[in-house]
């Protein structure tokens, strides 16, 4: 899974703006809009970063290469493009992200707005990795960020379990060891697309049935008391069973051999202690890595029968379905990368939801990311063209709310910036002479599937 640049930047420039307060009370300040260089978490490709890449540790500014996204509110239910109005304490606090489209806009949203100055205002929380609460004395488990602005309920549960390791015999990729994927990192690639052999599509159809063989499994032991480690913990023994390296176990040093994202987590999250809990939504990303090809894929499914029942679980997890099966309708050789994007957002609009902007599809084959990107919203300027042979991921990420996104401190795991939930579909494509054969595609007894709209009472 790849990071896009989010297309927010407003450029750098001083302006005059208006500062929002709480009691009512405008005053003018000067401030310096320089918005190009927001957090980064890897290599750009034409603006598409892929946080693997690099060390996540260090961000990396990006020239942007197209016409800035506009704002949204971050008002409480505002749908609204922000104008210049900023709240005063976030400037103080160094967060230059927060814009609201009016004053009474500011206002109504205060009692909710005001309470993320909390964690901020400390200066220690700028300067300090936050300390990590005591362990509860029953479990043993503990937040290790409790200082951290969480955008909603999720925590993450730790210690983590212990390193997976995977026999010598099967064959590693070369971030087995150090955690460097030791990938090109030249801008001319970004439109060299890999074209298969018969050799290499066989070797992709087989690592790709593997692949779907794996996140079945994890689906089926998906329920309700059970831990994203112990998903985990199955995926990692069925590649190890399969002779396949699970390809996210320790890609740039991330410590799991598979992603778990429940509810606001968009994508990455790291599976840990937490209990799976009804109601819950989860979304599980795998990859193997088998005889030298990579496959990847993932499917969000609901966890217990009220998962089911609540129509808003419902309607993002189906519009990302939808999503996905709209998109791969269109592939075929001569279509433009982008277009991919337009078709996404179309329908998610019809759903009444978002598209997250940060994250999109890539190519994959011999290696685990590659170029094409292929970004999930309208009007993107990616280059490229479909070809026969080519095989590539498509996986948006819809979301309830707004589609900007946060980083917890773990460097990893990305949630919705006003913590509703989000779902995400994914699989490997292989373009064909006629149109795309779903390599990942899901068999006749794979667990999940559609879920009809609940009614409400």
């Amino acid at each position: 899974m790849v990071a896009a640049e989010e297309r927010t930047a407003s450029g750098s420039r001083a302006s005059e703006t208006t500062a929002a307060i709480p009691d009512g009370k405008k005053k003018k300040k000067r401030l310096a809009e320089n918005r190009i260089g927001s957090h980064h978490l890897g290599l750009s490709y034409d603006n598409i970063h892929y946080p693997h890449y690099d060390n996540p540790i260090s961000p990396l500014p990006v020239m942007a290469t197209e016409p800035p996204a506009k704002k949204k509110c971050l008002g409480v239910e505002c749908d609204n493009d922000a104008g210049t109005l900023q709240c005063p304490t976030c400037l103080k606090l160094g967060n230059k992200d927060s814009f609201f489209c009016t004053q009474d806009c500011f206002k109504k949203s205060w009692s909710t707005h005001k309470a993320m100055h909390k964690s901020q205002s400390n200066i220690l929380h700028h300067l300090l990795a936050p300390k990590a609460i005591s362990p509860d004395p029953a479990t043993g488990y503990y937040n290790p960020f409790p200082s951290f602005p969480f955008a909603g309920p999720l925590r993450p549960v730790y210690p983590l379990s212990e390193h997976r390791t995977v026999p010598r015999a099967i064959p590693h990729p070369v971030w087995s060891e150090d955690g460097n994927p030791k990938y090109s990192r030249s801008l001319a690639s970004r439109t060299k697309f890999e074209i298969l052999d018969a050799k290499g599509i066989e070797a992709m159809r087989k690592v790709s049935k593997l692949a779907r063989e794996v996140i079945d499994l994890a689906a089926a032991a998906a329920v309700p008391g059970v831990t994203t480690d112990y998903i985990d913990e199955i995926v990692h023994n069925a590649c190890v069973e399969r002779k396949s390296y699970p390809s996210p176990l320790n890609y740039n040093h991330f410590p799991k051999s598979c992603c778990t994202s429940v509810n606001e987590v968009i994508c990455h999250g790291i599976p840990d202690k937490r209990v799976l809990i009804d109601g819950d939504i989860l979304n599980i990303d795998v990859t193997l890595y088998h005889e030298g090809y990579h496959a990847d894929l993932n499917e969000t499914y609901y966890i217990g029968d009220r998962a089911k029942a609540d129509p808003d679980n419902v309607r993002v997890v189906e519009a990302a379905r939808e999503c996905l099966d709209e998109a791969i309708k269109a592939v075929k050789p001569g279509v433009q990368i982008r277009e991919f994007g337009n078709i996404i957002e179309q329908h998610a609009k019809t759903r009444d939801c978002s598209v997250i902007r940060t994250y999109c599809g890539h190519g994959i084959g011999k290696l685990f990311h590659c170029p094409p990107n292929v970004p999930h919203y309208a009007k993107n300027k990616t280059p490229g063209e479909c070809k026969a042979g080519m095989t590539f991921t498509i996986e948006p990420m819809i979301a309830l709310g707004k589609y900007r996104d946060i980083t917890w401190p773990d460097n990893w795991t990305s949630t919705t910036i006003d913590g509703k939930r989000t779902a995400q579909f994914e699989q490997t494509l292989l373009v064909t002479e006629d149109g795309v054969e779903v390599l990942t595609a899901r068999n006749e007894n794979s667990p999940g599937g559609p879920a009809p709209m609940p009614t409400v009472a």
